[in-house]
């Protein structure tokens, strides 16, 4: 499934996946890969990018009821 919020929280601080992936430490294809929902992150990396863009596990990375 793709991860429609982590694209959204991504483009709202208008940066783009290379400049993620930098300030966490993968590769642009990494965020890529999580956006299309083709990669299940790490537990590690999903909080570094909760870090990075502002937000908390919830907003990013939990489907909602």
């Amino acid at each position: 499934m793709k991860n429609l919020k982590l694209k959204s929280a991504r483009a709202a601080l208008d940066l783009s996946q290379q400049q993620l992936a930098e300030k966490v430490g993968v590769s642009r294809q990494t965020i890529n890969a999580i956006e299309k929902g083709d990669y299940n992150p790490t537990i590690k990396l999903c909080i570094a990018i909760c870090r990075a863009l502002g937000k908390n596990l919830d907003d990013l990375f939990w489907e909602s009821e």
